[in-house]
């Protein structure tokens, strides 16, 4: 729980809107952040990979917690990673997230060293029992080499170490899996899939929301496809996560013989919000190779047969606040 309540529905991980000089563009920041409430996600998660949070300095990390939660303004929770390769560097990290007001925290297993299972288990007992907020437990093995296994994750689970995880580990067996043990132990742990692409397939299965990094470019998208799916609107969920598909598109614009996989990604989602107004510039933390201009054109076709439906705004939703909370809360 945080003060919010229950953790549940869309929290989109923001992107790091930078300067040409690759400073925190605050401004823009702002201006993603009321993007995301008017498209009435359920919350805010900065610091993440989507946030580009490994290139960043603590002075940085911290001026974003700070920056979100001021325009934030208690509307709706903010949750901050705190994703580090030790257990001490990220209690540092969660406790300056925490006195920068974050609701909770997210956290990753260690990464760099080898770590064992149980190493994995104590570092999350560890983080949870050193900071004043709740942890999010992120299961993302493409990045920190180490799957967290469905076992460690409803263990921490039953020892009130985790509120919530989220899955971006790809495996539909261990998703279902958390699911099966979660419902078996009576946990109240909130399951979110980190998947923008298969959404209405999760919250079919019952996880309790979802982390899109496309909801950056779509939140009203986003939370229309969580409503229609939570309602047991089959196809008109199958149909917005269909148009969500294609305008996911965007991420395989960009050459990728010249840049990584998460410079075309992210710098496809930065190209988006510059596309729509909401950001000043696409710039990608270093290293990161941003989109040229006929890239760009690429992702600006795709936003007008794809993108954003005005229609389907909704107004801002809260947990725990008694506004536009998700269907079962």
């Amino acid at each position: 729980m945080t003060s919010h309540g229950r953790l549940a529905g869309v929290i989109p991980p923001l992107c790091t809107p930078l300067t040409p000089d690759g400073e925190v563009d605050e401004a823009s920041l702002d201006r993603l952040v009321d993007h995301l409430i008017e498209g009435g996600v359920h919350g805010l998660f900065v610091l993440g990979t989507t946030g580009e949070v490994s290139a960043l300095t603590d002075a940085q990390r911290e001026q974003v917690v700070v920056a979100t939660v001021a325009r934030a303004g208690g509307r709706l929770p903010v949750l901050a990673g705190a994703i580090d390769t030790g257990t001490d560097r990220v209690v540092d990290q969660a406790r300056r997230a925490a006195a920068a007001g974050a609701d909770a925290v997210v956290v990753t297993a260690p990464f760099y060293a080898a770590t064992h299972p149980e190493e994995i288990r104590r570092h999350f007992a560890e983080v949870a029992a050193r900071v004043d907020v709740p942890v999010v437990a992120y299961d993302i093995p493409s990045k920190v080499g180490t799957k967290l296994s469905p076992d460690t994750v409803i263990e921490l689970a039953a020892e009130g170490a985790i509120v919530a995880v989220k899955d971006s580990s790809g495996s539909d067996v261990s998703l279902r899996a958390l699911l099966s043990r979660r419902f078996a132990r009576g946990l109240d742990l909130s399951i979110f899939t980190g998947s923008e692409l298969t959404v209405d397939y999760a919250i079919g299965l019952g996880c309790d929301g979802v982390v899109p990094g496309l909801g950056n470019v779509d939140p009203a998208g986003y939370r229309r496809l969580f409503d229609l799916a939570r309602a047991g609107q089959v196809e008109q969920a199958r149909s917005e996560q269909d148009r969500l598909f294609e305008l996911f598109g965007i991420t395989a614009v960009a050459n990728r013989t010249r840049r990584s996989a998460t410079s075309a990604a992210l710098g496809a989602f930065k190209a988006a919000l510059v596309d729509l107004g909401v950001i000043a510039g696409a710039t990608l933390a270093r290293p990161g190779i941003p989109l040229d201009d006929a890239e760009r054109a690429g992702v600006s076709a795709l936003i007008a047969e794809f993108g954003p439906r005005i229609d389907a705004i909704v107004g801002a939703g809260t947990i725990g606040s008694g506004s536009e909370e998700p269907a079962g809360q």
